[in-house]
């Protein structure tokens, strides 16, 4: 299915002024079907009939009209007359007469949508008027406001671009709460949500011919809690805005859309929503961030603290072999830190691993420049690793540079070469990383289950890490260590 942007862009002429304008109104026209109860259709020239249906939506307060996606088709005969008609006269067309279709009896209105001076689409209200009653103050209502937001679309009043963009979570709906005011922002109708609504903030009494504004502003002074600059011109529904209210017993969002004709404001329906429980959970979720970065930077200092005991204790060791196995414990040590130190850095359980590996590589090179000159090099990417997958692997890696520096390089100038492969698998991402180097190459009758404790180490964090490892002689010398891994996902 081609989206709004493509179909715009193949069968439309319009400038990207004019389809940006489109992508507002289809931004923002939920709410216009669910104050309706209707289906809308967005319309524009290109069709065999002249016009071709380039957006649908439907209510979410009852039923539909459309079952299948009309996007893509081209207006009937019938149709076309009636869309031609509203462009012409740029004012709201009403078909003379229902259709029947489906077994259903429908409405059918058509609404030029004008942009500056050119009208440069056509929207069109389906009405499904089956099993028809005596509609209730809230549907008389609702209707009202979706006909004024129309007659707003036909003056090029509607959307507005002003309306912040980036919506936060939780914007309200109309089945969330609707207020109509008037244009001196006195209540002339609440839904019963709204009135709800109110009411967990700390109002008392009714809601119906207050002024909103005086109703929020003492809401907000009783709570002490501090009040949104913009909470003034949303409750008077001066300007197209959103706010939050936030008292002691309830968290309300609002958003108002000034109601005009001819330019001039004759009022405003503001929609809410108590976001109570939304903000108390994603309260929920920063604590826990924070106490898990908290953690992790507690366990890095902890690390740190010894490693420095470790190196402590290596110096007043007696013996060069006790001294040496110190500061191996000692790297291990801060190869860990290291991986904790950046999880307290993020915002999430997954860490950039291209830094640790970067930072792991210069360290343990920087040590062996000061005996003889070796070079590092890097290639590809690790991307991003969950924290039960970066210990294990920093740990390897760590591992068989070191052994490249001790044993492969130990008494001559060479290069270590990190390559990383990252690829999608079913299982989750395989990594495919080789650590080589120029030097020495494998000792004769080398077997890794014989080998010292570093490779020990290191085949031991491998299966933890559901793979598999391979040492090899490199050519034209030196040793080539290859090893696969399947990450969780991230």
């Amino acid at each position: 299915m081609s989206t709004l942007a493509e179909m715009l862009r193949t069968t439309t002429d319009l400038e990207p002024a004019q389809s940006e304008w489109l992508h507002l109104l289809v931004g923002d026209w939920q709410l216009v079907a669910d104050l309706s109860f209707a289906d809308l259709v967005l319309w524009v020239r290109g069709g065999p009939d002249g016009w071709r249906a380039v957006a649908h939506v439907r209510p979410n307060t009852g039923p539909m009209v459309f079952y299948d996606d009309i996007v893509g088709r081209s207006s009937s005969r019938a149709r076309a007359d009636m869309l031609d008609g509203a462009a012409r006269r740029r004012q709201m067309v009403a078909a003379p007469v229902p259709t029947v279709r489906e077994d259903m009896s429908i409405r059918e209105d058509a609404v030029p949508v004008l942009c500056g001076e050119r009208v440069i689409a056509v929207l069109t209200r389906h009405t499904n008027l089956t099993g028809g009653r005596t509609p209730s103050r809230l549907e008389l209502t609702y209707r009202d406001l979706a006909d004024s937001i129309l007659r707003m679309v036909a003056t090029g009043e509607f959307p507005s671009p002003s309306a912040p963009t980036g919506l936060r979570r939780g914007a309200p709906r109309v089945g969330d709460g609707v207020i109509h005011l008037d244009g001196d922002g006195v209540v002339r109708y609440a839904s019963p949500n709204a009135v709800s609504a109110i009411h967990r903030l700390g109002h008392v009494g009714d809601v119906m011919g207050e002024t909103l504004a005086k109703v929020v502003a003492d809401l907000a002074a009783e709570s002490g809690r501090a009040v949104d600059e913009s909470l003034a011109v949303v409750v008077m529904g001066r300007a197209s805005w959103r706010t939050e209210v936030e008292t002691a017993n309830a968290t309300v969002t609002m958003r108002a859309i000034p109601l005009t004709i001819a330019g001039v404001r004759t009022g405003a329906m503001l929609l809410l929503r108590d976001v109570s429980e939304l903000r108390r959970r994603e309260q929920e979720l920063l604590t826990k961030d924070a106490t898990i970065r908290e953690i992790h930077h507690r366990v890095k200092n902890n690390l740190q603290t010894v490693a420095a005991l470790l190196r402590l204790q290596s110096r007043r060791a007696p013996e060069e072999h006790a001294k040496a196995a110190l500061e191996e414990a000692v790297r291990r040590v801060a190869t860990i830190a290291l991986v904790h130190e950046t999880l307290s850095s993020g915002f999430d359980e997954t860490v950039a691993f291209d830094e640790i590996a970067l930072r792991g590589l210069r360290a343990v090179v920087e040590v062996a420049r000061q005996e003889h000159h070796v070079d590092s090099r890097f290639e590809g990417s690790f991307g991003r690793v969950r924290a039960e997958d970066a210990t294990a692997l920093a740990m390897v890696i760590s591992e068989l540079v070191q052994n490249a520096v001790e044993h492969g390089l130990a008494d001559r100038d060479g290069t270590i070469t990190v390559a990383v492969e990252r690829r999608a698998a079913e299982a989750g991402d395989e990594l495919r990383v080789t650590v080589s180097d120029d030097g020495a190459g494998l000792p004769a009758g080398f077997r890794p289950g014989l080998a010292g404790l570093g490779t020990r180490i290191v085949t031991s964090f491998v299966q933890d890490l559901r793979g598999r490892i391979r040492w090899e002689n490199n050519e034209p010398s030196g040793t080539r260590v290859e090893f696969v891994a399947t990450l969780r996902p991230v």
